[in-house]
């Protein structure tokens, strides 16, 4: 295992159109976007990508690319692409739809790769699973939309909820996958820890404050106000019903005890993993960041300090290329 600290520091998705308004008004209000966070008596940091202050715009932007409709042999799934190359699959994560990646982020690895966003089951455009939902089914229907683009090995990307759907499928599907990179996630094998029960509670209350200081830290408003331009960019945005982000907390609490087949199998994952995290992360304790490092041969170990679950938003400048030497 490798370990590699990054220079500096969201639920995967989770409330994020709360976030996306909430705190664009309060970040922008509290402190503007500028190139150091505020609101805290700490030193304050540069932020890595200050470029993520204005929404991208264009059609070489992933905001500009329309929602398309993959008919499945487990039903339709709606996704967005763009670029060239090598295919990138994203997986998104809790409550989150495709329209809560960060447009800087996507387009910058769209120069790279043909990357592919999509909607989990019952979201948007994407038709739900039959039955309970679990991290093996979702895994199943991702599977279902590389074979129907014909993607071939792909290089996939997961970021919390959505990590554990790449593992499912690397452990599932393992023909299917090239890399994979687990953003801020944890193993199905019932030793991970749980997120701790404040910071989940506070992430579910709807107070933007209480969200906002869970997904990223204290010194990190300016770094949240990007992120925030950035989502609410969309043209469009998939609707996630209450329903399905219960039906999904129950698929993440059943993956968390072991209970999933492909999650306690992920120790026989062989192809090539990047395993990356905020050294803050409120709601993913970094220890299960190491645990599921040593769980997977080989697997690198990446730490950002002073950043929390959006660590591959906030630092992006330095972990854009880090992915991109990863997946060569």
């Amino acid at each position: 295992m490798e370990r590699m600290d990054g220079e500096a520091g969201g639920n995967g998705g989770g409330s994020v159109r709360l976030l996306a308004r909430l705190v664009l008004a309060l970040a922008l209000g509290a402190c503007g976007l500028g190139l150091s966070a505020c609101g805290s008596s700490a030193p304050h940091k540069a932020l890595s990508a200050p470029s993520t202050a204005q929404p991208p715009a264009g059609a070489d932007s992933i905001v500009a690319a329309p929602v398309e409709v993959a008919h499945t042999r487990l039903g339709a799934v709606g996704y967005r692409t763009l670029g060239h190359g090598r295919p990138l699959v994203l997986i998104m994560g809790l409550g989150g739809s495709m329209e809560d990646w960060d447009p800087t982020f996507v387009d910058a690895l769209a120069r790279r790769y043909r990357v592919i966003a999509f909607d989990n089951a019952g979201v948007g455009r994407t038709q739900a699973v039959p039955g309970p939902l679990t991290i093996d089914a979702m895994a199943r229907q991702t599977s279902a939309l590389i074979a129907s683009l014909r993607l071939g090995r792909s290089d996939v990307l997961g970021w919390s909820l959505g990590g554990m759907v790449a593992q499912a499928l690397a452990v599932q599907d393992p023909s299917q996958v090239r890399r994979i990179v687990l953003c801020a996630t944890q193993a199905g094998t019932g030793r991970a820890l749980p997120p701790p029960p404040a910071a989940a509670a506070a992430v579910a209350s709807g107070n933007p404050s209480a969200v906002l200081a869970t997904l990223f830290p204290a010194d990190q408003m300016a770094a949240a106000g990007a992120y925030a331009t950035g989502v609410i960019s969309y043209p469009t945005r998939a609707a996630v019903s209450r329903a399905t982000v219960v039906a999904q907390t129950k698929a993440i609490a059943r993956w968390l005890r072991g209970a999933e087949p492909a999650g306690a199998r992920v120790a026989t994952v062989s192809v090539p993993t990047l395993v990356a995290d905020g050294t803050v992360d409120a709601l993913d304790p970094v220890s299960n960041d190491r645990e599921l490092a040593s769980l997977i041969r080989h697997a690198r170990l990446l730490l950002y300090r002073d950043a929390g679950h959006g660590f591959l938003f906030q630092d992006q400048a330095a972990f854009l290329p880090r992915v991109e030497s990863f997946l060569r």
